[in-house]
């Protein structure tokens, strides 16, 4: 109900008996959506704190405050220097007015997420506070007024309807009279609870609760009460630094908690799998040994022979291993040595990447510990920035629009069509980014995103490749050329049509197509 024309009513009186006669010495803001207003009288001074952002709108009352150096920018500057001849508050409205010399006044219109300031002069909306909202310039401050007949037969002609009678009861006022049972009662009973509510509404005490899992400013007792004030801006004040403070603090905290939840899972998942995966390499890595085999039995191995068996030395046993008949003997030992050395890589990145995450989990452990401790805003968002914790939550809430895959640590994306390759390419990857595409033939883009400090195992520009491929007009190929290159060597003139581009530099593997 801060926002509410009941206690605006009260607000802008108490605010009246503050600023008459004080002089707008500064009209500034230094973040966003929040408006300083400075008011001064001899050694006297008064700020007018306006928070007006879309999920939290409220005003507040300070004696001192402090302009930031930078970052700050004026705004109303015709209007500084003029005297405060009155405050006005509209009838029915969730608007008031604080009237200058020389005919300025300026509007708050408190309206929830289009709250917004206007410097009217001579009756003319002039300038803005939230230029988005264009349309408050041709608001008609003397217009602002609302008549309503909330006489006892309006209410029996409008068949008991609050909403047309007291549009400005609000969502609490309503909440109040549903749990006193209002529906239940005859019209009679209904006005002799309405007229109780509005006597308590004209003389407020002024409650802090918790209604709903959320603090909430109310002129009725409702919820958990968690403090009251019989002064209007020592109860603004008192809540605004509440909700700042706790109701941010504990937003903020589970916000920033969940997204390194999500983070551990996901390197909690990863881990399983690269172990199991990690277990099978080990188990089955035995392309250097039958390399060392077919050598020690060349003289056994027939050319054109699709498989031969030999005696495993390794094992004591007869061990059967499969040839390319169109290649010699020492040629397949070479093939079984090359895998056999790209097992090893293998194996060697999925350990590095292995430690990497368990370094990983321990260190958002760490942040789990420190963040529950913090009780402040500010100390709480200097913690995310400083440990650069902004940029793990906003890519976690964020889904991209792309195909994802995940190989060895490293994410790759692959783009859906034309225009969506061109938002993949131009857009989301970087120029150290590394970029693949089916030669030569229509396809998918795919990106590899790079990670600081680390090179692209050839394993995963392997795997990218042959996403490229199966995403690509030659799926059903047995192999499949395949270009990469860092994307700072892709371009696209405004000539080319949705997906296509210009590679300056390449480089060409030959792979299998596989998702």
């Amino acid at each position: 109900m801060h926002t509410n024309y009941y206690f605006l009513r009260q607000f802008s009186a108490a605010l009246e008996s503050k600023i008459m006669g004080t002089e707008l010495a500064v009209s500034f803001s230094q973040s966003k959506n929040e408006l300083i207003l400075g008011f001064e009288k001899g050694q006297e001074e008064v700020y007018i704190k306006a928070a007006l952002n879309p999920d939290f709108c409220c005003l507040s009352l300070v004696n001192e405050f402090y302009r930031s150096r930078r970052n700050s920018v004026d705004l109303f500057k015709s209007a500084v220097g003029n005297v405060v001849v009155s405050v006005t508050q509209y009838l029915n409205e969730r608007c008031f007015s604080i009237d200058l010399e020389n005919d300025y006044q300026l509007l708050f219109k408190m309206h929830g997420n289009r709250s917004n300031i206007i410097l009217f002069h001579r009756k003319i909306g002039v300038d803005l506070f939230k230029s988005k909202l264009g349309g408050d310039k041709q608001l008609k401050i003397q217009d602002q007024d609302r008549e309503i007949d909330q006489s006892f037969g309006s209410f029996q002609q409008s068949s008991q309807n609050l909403s047309s009678l007291f549009p400005t009861f609000g969502p609490i006022v309503k909440k109040y009279l549903e749990r006193k049972g209002l529906s239940q009662l005859s019209p009679e009973k209904q006005w002799e609870l309405i007229s109780e509510i509005l006597e308590k509404l004209q003389n407020p005490v002024y409650y802090l609760c918790e209604l709903d899992e959320k603090p909430v400013f109310s002129l009725l007792p409702i919820g958990e009460i968690i403090r009251q004030w019989d002064s209007p801006i020592e109860a603004i004040n008192g809540f605004y630094a509440y909700y700042t403070k706790i109701y941010y603090l504990v937003k903020e905290k589970h916000a920033i908690l969940r997204s390194l939840e999500k983070s551990r899972k996901r390197c909690e998942n990863y881990l399983v799998k690269s172990e199991q995966k990690l277990e099978d390499l080990k188990k089955h890595s035995r392309n250097e040994e039958l390399a060392n085999i077919i050598m020690a039995n060349l003289h056994q191995i027939h050319s054109g022979s699709a498989e031969v068996e030999l005696f495993d030395f390794y094992r004591n046993e007869e061990v059967k291993i499969k040839l390319k008949k169109d290649q010699s003997p020492q040629k397949n030992a070479e093939n079984y040595y090359r895998k056999g050395k790209n097992q090893k890589v293998e194996i060697e990145n999925l350990q590095q990447n292995i430690k990497t995450k368990e370094e990983e989990i321990l260190q958002i452990e760490e942040h789990f510990n420190a963040i529950k401790g913090i009780e402040e805003v500010r100390n709480l968002r200097k913690y995310i920035t400083s440990h650069n914790l902004k940029q793990i939550s906003s890519s976690q809430e964020k889904e991209l629009p792309f195909r994802q895959f995940e190989a060895y640590g490293f994410v790759i994306l692959v783009g859906k069509d034309g225009k969506n390759n061109d938002l993949l390419t131009l857009k989301y990857a970087h120029k150290n980014d590394l970029w693949l595409h089916a030669k030569d033939v229509a396809g998918s883009h795919v990106v590899i995103k790079q990670q600081a400090g680390q090179k692209f195992p050839k394993t995963v520009i392997e795997r990218a490749a042959q996403l490229a491929a199966y995403y690509s007009k030659r799926k059903t190929d047995s192999l499949c050329p395949v270009l990469f290159t860092p994307k700072k060597f892709v371009r696209k003139t405004k000539s080319l049509p949705p997906g296509k581009v210009i590679v300056d530099k390449e480089e060409v593997i030959l792979v299998e197509p596989k998702r």
